[in-house]
């Protein structure tokens, strides 16, 4: 079987067109995707971050007009909404002396001691911690227990993404998701019936744990149970959810801020998505391949039934068959070690943790730290608009993964990335222009809207491109024996990577300012590009063992004629739907 007859491939679905499967034709193993990425929105849910250092924050820097002692619903929601913003940081914008200064009744999101050290907030816990420092008055009173309630999940989610690989690649993608669940649901109960902080970082330590493992599974469960002409928009649906899971965080926060026990409420229900997908995972199938080639062949065969065709089925338990054969020639287990001891490992490795580093070094979580000031640059002081900008950014988001589903199988996960990038740039160049202009005080309210343009294209270029594609490519590009672990590796760099952002980010800004700040982050996004370019190879439309392939002939650095007609015909199905 040459590499262009593979069933899957360019050249095999490009001989026998009836057999392509689309997005919407096979509602199996949608339903597949949608109940595995049900993880998605549990890591979505717990991780919409607001990052930064709260020093000394002063509601009143953002709300100044809201009269002195006034505390209601409006601007109590406002306030978690907003996230923590330092007075230094308004300063800095060049805005006068009456929006710096206003009421002191209202309690701040956060109080943290100028230079203790740095924190984010996380979705839901950012509405959370309000009431939960007026329930416990010794968390109220220590800056390092109100970060250790937030930044536990973070410490657990890094983890469980670690261990995470591993319980995937023995003891399958099923057991892998139905344990994060467990773990998640207990984590949720634990800190809805905390009696005191300690019982809930605790509990916010479990369910990071599970957050952890689920965003290493539901990829690669999805995956491998895909179509290869539809498996980057299957695996961009998990990313949907993680940003329909912070969207949620959102509309939760709100729905419980009146309501008796506010803040168990809000940490207990991030619970029931967990249950619902441990309730629906019960009557799905573990992965065809991890089946196959754990010689389950009975099952596997069952579950590749009722996603192709008889006669693509064929050809498929053929493929699978010289993969398991493959495999078996291998030594049974690999330990982490074993990355880095062949030359094609550690060009995939470098590829897939390259990837989610860069998503988060391109700054998305900082542009979202700054998207309501950025709204308060361009003049607008009204309570609705400012309570609606979360929602209606998280919203942005959720739409251009969407626009990403459709494209990152069409236009492929190279050109998509880089396509997206260098919006990216151009919009980190825009919101940085505007942060000068600010802090000379020049250009009148014009840099308030450039700003706001700034905001719109980073979230529009960011979404469809970086934001599913290091989750996408990381499902994709590493052998069955190293699926798991690999994955569960770059998903801890993406977490270190989104700590090193939380830890630096705001220090950085009061050094150099804001706008050089956002200079450094475009050219990060230029980095990014060389990087893409360089060592990420395009994935789409192809079987996993096509990938393996390319991996190898890179690695011996050869040209062979099997790459160069497996690289021409990509070219000629670019413009190809799935």
């Amino acid at each position: 079987m040459t590499i262009e007859s593979m069933p899957g491939s360019s050249g095999y679905l490009d001989t026998y067109p009836g057999r392509r499967i689309t997005y919407f034709s096979n509602g199996y193993v949608l339903s597949l995707t949608v109940v595995a990425g049900i993880g998605g929105l549990l890591f979505g849910y717990d991780t919409a971050e607001f990052h930064g250092r709260p020093s000394s924050l002063d509601t009143a820097t953002l709300l100044p007009w809201v009269h002195p002692g006034e505390r209601n619903y409006s601007t109590f929601a406002l306030e978690f909404l907003l996230g923590p913003y330092t007075s230094s940081l308004v300063r800095s914008l060049g805005w006068p002396k009456n929006l710096q200064t206003g009421y002191h009744g209202a309690s701040a999101l956060a109080n943290y001691e100028k230079n203790h050290g740095s924190g984010f907030f996380m979705g839901v816990i950012s509405g959370a911690l309000l009431y939960i420092k007026d329930e416990f008055e010794v968390v109220s009173q220590s800056s390092f227990l109100q970060e250790t309630i937030v930044s536990m999940a973070l410490v657990g989610a890094m983890i469980g993404a670690a261990a995470g690989g591993w319980i995937n690649d023995a003891y399958g993608r099923k057991k892998a998701t139905l344990l994060a669940d467990v773990v998640f649901t207990i984590g949720a109960i634990v800190m809805a019936a905390a009696p005191d902080p300690y019982v809930l970082i605790a509990g916010r330590l479990l369910v990071g744990l599970g957050v952890g493992v689920a965003s290493v599974t539901a990829p690669v469960y999805i995956a491998e149970a895909s179509p290869s002409e539809i498996r980057g928009g299957l695996v961009s649906t998990n990313v949907l959810m993680i940003t329909g899971g912070q969207f949620l965080s959102y509309l939760v926060n709100l729905a419980f801020t009146e309501v008796p026990g506010t803040w168990r409420w809000m940490l207990g229900v991030s619970g029931v998505p967990s249950i619902i997908q441990f309730s629906l995972m019960l009557f799905l199938p573990e992965s065809p391949r991890w089946l196959y080639l754990k010689d389950n062949k009975s099952q596997a065969i069952s579950v590749l039934s009722k996603i192709y065709d008889p006669d693509r089925l064929e050809d498929e338990i053929d493929q699978l068959a010289a993969a398991s054969e493959e495999e078996h020639k291998r030594k049974n287990s690999v330990s982490y070690l074993d990355v880095f001891k062949s030359k094609e490992m550690r060009l995939a490795f470098l590829a897939g943790a390259g990837l989610q580093a860069f998503q988060q070094f391109t700054g998305i979580n900082t542009v979202m730290y700054y998207s309501p000031t950025i709204v308060q640059m361009a003049g607008f002081r009204s309570n609705q608009l400012a309570l609606l900008l979360s929602l209606i950014v998280a919203a942005m988001n959720a739409m251009g993964t969407i626009v990403g589903i459709y494209l990152i199988d069409y236009v492929g996960r190279r050109k998509l990335a880089l396509s997206s990038l260098s919006g990216v740039f151009l919009s980190l160049v825009i919101l940085s222009g505007s942060f000068f202009m600010g802090s000379s005080g020049s250009g009148s309210g014009l840099y308030g809207w450039l700003a706001v343009l700034g905001l719109a294209l980073y979230i529009a270029f960011f979404s469809p491109g970086m934001g599913p594609v290091p989750w996408a490519v990381n499902s994709e590009i590493y052998p069955q024996a190293y699926r798991g672990i690999c994955g569960g590796m770059s998903a801890t760099v993406n977490w270190i990577s989104n700590l090193i952002v939380a830890q630096s980010f705001l220090s950085i800004a009061s050094s150099i300012g804001t706008g050089p700040t956002f200079l450094i982050l475009a050219g990060v996004a230029v980095l990014a590009s060389v990087f893409v370019v360089v060592f990420v190879p395009e994935t789409k439309g192809l079987t996993f063992e096509e990938v393996e392939k390319l991996w190898k002939e890179r690695a011996r650095g050869s040209s062979s004629q099997e790459r160069r007609g497996l690289l021409e015909n990509q070219d000629d199905g670019d413009d190809d739907e799935p």
